[in-house]
């Protein structure tokens, strides 16, 4: 892989760059393998349709049998299902050679054959469960690392600093892998400050208290539905110096996580009901805007300036841009 000139590009949505990224970075992190042609994999496109199908069918309801949306919606399980057979059957095969390191698959088909449960796992069950990661880690995903190109499209200074650390690290090698975002401490701090000014999750998932107890001198009864404001937890003035600004440097040498043990900062909630996909939601996340910060420079499309870009939010349990980030991106490593 080498560096080139950079092209001429014209201004598109940001999401149409991260959500390839995005998906490629959730193949890599669950199969360890890194998906080239990322525009043309079959399985993205099946994972486009499903998504798209399977919001209009929660949304809709029963209206689908008039829209026909319900055989489009079967259809396109069935392509899924196809997409994980065939997944399974290349685990499956004696001739396969042995990785150096078991993947998510690796790890549910040993359990399968091993019966390490009280119960059966199947391999439908198991299907399900690639699905759960596909589906729930992409969306989710591609929406965070918008909000990280917003935040740094916004600050220019740590945009360049951000490529500078992941060029230097990687070189001409014309991609970044998982292992290399270990060493990428600023893109980390980069990840921590959009999580604590615009956390994906801005109320987490609601909770019900047990019992009566008191929190902050209120009383609250019990089987009361508790929420946690994150989104205010982040701005708190008492705990953070300058909370608006946009400071990732705020993180470097400081031992604040977003794992659940620093309540400053918890997008993905904290105890035992934290979210699952937390590691591997942060894991793709990084990988992912790794990768679009060493291969594309990102700049603004004509006659606009940072100035223009804002920070409306769409109403929903997700914070998700309530308007496109327009950018234009600039090849620069095949």
């Amino acid at each position: 892989m080498t560096k080139k000139e950079p092209k001429e590009a014209d201004s598109m949505s940001c999401l149409m760059k991260v959500k390839p990224y995005s998906q490629a970075s959730v193949f890599l992190t669950s199969f360890l393998t890194w998906v080239g042609s990322i525009d043309s994999l079959d399985c993205i496109v099946v994972l486009k349709k499903l998504s798209k199908n399977l919001i209009l069918f929660i949304s809709m309801g029963w209206l689908d049998r008039f829209t026909g949306l319900h055989s489009r919606l079967e259809k396109t399980f069935k392509e899924h299902d196809t997409f994980y057979q065939q997944l399974i059957d290349e685990h499956l095969d004696p001739n396969r050679l042995k990785p150096q390191q078991e993947d998510i698959l690796d790890v549910l088909l040993q359990t399968w054959k091993d019966h390490d449960f009280s119960f059966d796992l199947t391999i439908d069950q198991i299907k399900a469960v690639l699905m759960n990661v596909f589906i729930a880690g992409t969306d989710t995903t591609a929406a965070t690392i918008i909000w990280v190109m917003n935040f740094l499209m916004k600050n220019p200074k740590c945009l360049k600093k951000t490529q500078a650390e992941v060029r230097n690290l990687i070189g001409k090698r014309g991609f970044v892998n998982e292992d290399d975002t270990r060493d990428l401490t600023y893109l980390e701090a980069v990840v921590k400050e959009t999580f604590r000014l615009q956390p994906i999750a801005p109320l987490l998932v609601p909770r019900e208290t047990l019992r009566k107890c008191n929190i902050g001198g209120y009383d609250i009864p019990a089987k009361t539905f508790v929420y946690v404001n994150t989104w205010a937890i982040g701005k708190d003035p008492e705990t953070w110096e300058n909370p608006e600004e946009f400071y990732p440097e705020r993180f470097i040498g400081s031992p604040t996580d977003y794992k659940g043990q620093h309540f400053e900062l918890i997008p993905f909630g904290a105890g035992r009901r934290a979210c699952p996909g937390m590691h591997m939601g942060v894991a793709v996340v990084e990988l992912a805007l790794a990768n679009l910060l060493y291969k594309f420079d990102w700049e603004m499309p004509i006659a606009m300036t940072k100035e223009d870009i804002d920070f409306g939010v769409k109403p929903g349990i997700t914070a998700r841009k309530k308007y496109p980030l327009i950018l234009v991106a600039r090849k620069i490593y095949d």
